[in-house]
């Protein structure tokens, strides 16, 4: 069993590399107001939630005679409803997330693992599981958890050009978060939609979107390329793709927007160079429309 000091030395060594990320994390989660948050309330789990005085159809070992004994009276012990605690995130990590418009302004794939984190700041203390869609990271409480998420978004290796959706290991009526700019193929979202319909779960879809692909402010001669150059296309007349590019674009973001209204999931796109508080407050809310 690992002692207090041994823990808080993995910790330590854990977050050794991760504070610019974290601390901006915890910074933008400071900007919003926590108020009751949670969604605790009885049902089959692991951890303690309260007692509450017996009532009759109780059966007699949900008794806590240990409690009882202090009292006039027989207390039921509690446990929490693990499943609709649980936050499940997946953060696109794809080649076009690395994308920006400008110098100063920050990537998709950044922008994207702030809020993420963020928002798990929020969830976490505010006593919700969080963790990562897939199999690698369960949901769990707790700082140390948001030190794994950290080091999970800050990692940055190999990768597609387009991400798809991670919805395996969602467990059944939990909430989920998948924060992308969806310019990929439209199939795999679709399915991984279905699939959290099917399971129950429901919760909320960002695209995040870099202010040039909102705007086409492209003319005359120009190259596009795909972040990892494995997609080109050279035009003489970039001007005159604007009105099917931008065509397809909000073609697109509706095929977004109906694809989650029919999970039961909340949509919205954000803008890089937009705040990222009120991005942060739009989640937070969502997800709380949802539970």
């Amino acid at each position: 069993m690992s002692t207090p000091a041994a823990l808080r030395s993995r910790a330590e060594d854990l977050a050794a590399p991760l504070p610019p990320l974290l601390a901006e994390a915890e910074h933008l989660a400071a900007t919003v107001l926590l108020g009751e948050h949670g969604r605790r309330r009885a049902g089959m789990g692991d951890e303690f939630w309260q007692y509450r005085p017996a009532t009759p159809g109780d059966e007699a070992r949900s008794i806590d005679w240990r409690r009882s004994g202090r009292s006039d009276q027989h207390f039921v012990r509690e446990k929490e409803w693990q499943a609709a605690q649980s936050v499940l995130i997946w953060v696109d990590d794809a080649q076009s997330m690395r994308f920006a418009g400008d110098a100063g302004r920050v990537s998709k794939a950044g922008r994207a693992r702030v809020l993420a984190l963020a928002l798990s700041v929020l969830l976490i203390r505010g006593g919700e599981r969080v963790g990562l869609s897939g199999f690698d990271l369960p949901p769990r409480r707790g700082e140390l958890q948001l030190l794994r998420l950290a080091e999970a978004f800050s990692h940055e290796g190999a990768a597609p050009d387009y991400g798809v959706p991670e919805a395996r290991g969602m467990l059944p009526h939990s909430r989920a978060l998948f924060l992308s700019d969806f310019m990929g193929d439209m199939a795999p979202v679709e399915a991984a939609l279905a699939k959290a319909a099917d399971r129950g779960v429901k919760g909320a879809l960002l695209q995040v979107l870099d202010p040039q692909e909102e705007a086409f402010p492209f003319d005359g001669r120009t190259i596009f390329e795909s972040m990892s150059g494995s997609l080109r296309h050279e035009t003489l007349k970039a001007g005159d793709l604007r009105g099917r590019y931008l065509e397809r674009l909000a073609q697109r973001k509706a095929r977004l927007a109906d694809l989650t209204r029919i999970a039961g999931w909340h949509y919205d796109c954000h803008h890089t160079g937009e705040s990222a508080q009120g991005a942060l407050l739009w989640l937070f809310r969502a997800l709380e429309r949802v539970r």
